[in-house]
């Protein structure tokens, strides 16, 4: 009883203590050089005309009617948990890829995914390694659990493997590729990309983000299955939010070999993704004429706004193998006149000082009324 008393004694002296002292609640310091991600644009103010949002590299067409309808006939299940291994679905991707569906795991996005990653495999003072205009949660994954985003300069607006390789140290847990990369469009070939492997020590991540594999069109694109299949250290992470237009529904996946997934296993919540998710996920693999119409789409109007945006003049379109394309306007002045002209004909496009690319903006590929319609302002100016 004496000893009890004691006890309660000091405890409310260390309190009393904590309140004098003006003690007050902190989270971890490094939490505070994180820049909370901002999406693309959604809205004009109040404005009530029509608007054409192509900032978010959503699908021009839509989404998939099948992945619709299913998603409408889970609506009177939602009372259930879902499945939290998320089993159906990740058979269905790997019936869909032929791969192993124990070594797929699928989160709220592959955004999740990416931060799976990286509180499993880094820490403070750790090094997360991306490209210098590479996809912004990759900087903002690394700061959530202390680690330090290493930024490599590009080499023409393309992720430079020789000054990558370069930049591993000892504290090297993780490196992010982004293959078509986001916001600049372009890619690394096949031979880049085992290179990086090679030269990479295999205690080292490496992470191929291909949330954009879908739209690619190119012979020399790396086949990320195989490098995985070969390479215990690499990851391949996908998603629904593209070409496959699901991206409200934030599902996607990683596929990885059977350490890694097991231990994505371990960190992940129990229903980390939504049952309609998953039901609309799975239809959406099954829709083959939605997902043909996609890129095809795609792929006519990227020609068509190429060939249209070399006779524009103090406009230059970097080469894109995604669904959006990086103009530059020349200067950021320039820049910004046309991205507030473009917001006064009710066009929003995205900005990209967040990227370090001031003097541009990023447009998504929309409908072809869509399309034309920015053409046209664009062209006025």
């Amino acid at each position: 009883m004496l000893l009890d008393l004691r006890q309660a004694l000091r405890r409310n002296s260390y309190l009393k203590n904590l309140k004098n002292n003006n003690m007050k609640l902190t989270a971890h310091p490094y939490l505070l050089e994180i820049e909370t991600y901002k999406p693309g644009k959604a809205k004009i103010g109040n404005n009530t005309q029509k608007i054409i949002k192509l900032s978010s590299n959503e699908n021009a067409l839509g989404s998939s009617p099948k992945a619709i309808e299913a998603y409408k006939k889970h609506m009177t299940e939602v009372v259930r948990y879902a499945d939290g291994s998320c089993s159906n679905l990740r058979q269905a991707i790997a019936e869909s890829n032929g791969i192993d569906a124990e070594r797929i795991v699928c989160g709220a996005g592959s955004d999740e995914i990416l931060a799976f990653l990286t509180s499993a495999f880094a820490g403070i003072d750790d090094e997360i390694i991306y490209s210098e205009h590479g996809f912004l949660m990759y900087p903002i994954s690394a700061k959530r659990v202390g680690a330090k985003a290493i930024s490599v300069k590009e080499k023409n607006l393309k992720t430079d493997i020789d000054a990558v390789l370069k930049a591993i140290t000892p504290k090297t847990k993780i490196i992010f590729i982004a293959n078509p990369n986001n916001p600049t469009g372009s890619y690394l070939n096949k031979d880049e990309i085992e290179k990086l492997i090679k030269g990479t020590p295999e205690n080292v991540l490496i992470v191929l983000d291909h949330a954009y594999e879908e739209f690619a069109e190119v012979s020399d694109y790396p086949n990320a299955i195989e490098l995985v299949n070969k390479n215990q250290n690499v990851v391949l992470t996908r998603t629904f939010s593209k070409i496959y237009g699901l991206a409200s529904l934030r599902i996607g996946w990683s596929y990885s070999s059977s350490y890694v997934a097991d231990i994505l296993n371990k960190v992940r919540g129990p229903f980390n993704v939504g049952g309609p998710a998953q039901f609309s996920a799975a239809a959406a693999l099954q829709d083959e004429e939605f997902f043909k119409a996609s890129k095809n789409h795609n792929k006519k109007w990227l020609e068509i706004l190429f060939k249209e945006f070399a006779e524009i003049k103090n406009i230059k379109a970097y080469p894109s193998i995604a669904n959006f394309i990086l103009l530059d306007f020349g200067s950021f002045e320039n820049a910004k006149k046309a991205n507030q002209k473009l917001l006064e004909n009710g066009i929003i496009i995205r900005e990209m000082m967040a990227y370090g690319l001031e003097n541009c903006l990023r447009m998504t590929i929309g409908t072809e009324e869509e399309n034309l319609q920015f053409l046209k302002i664009l062209k006025d100016l």
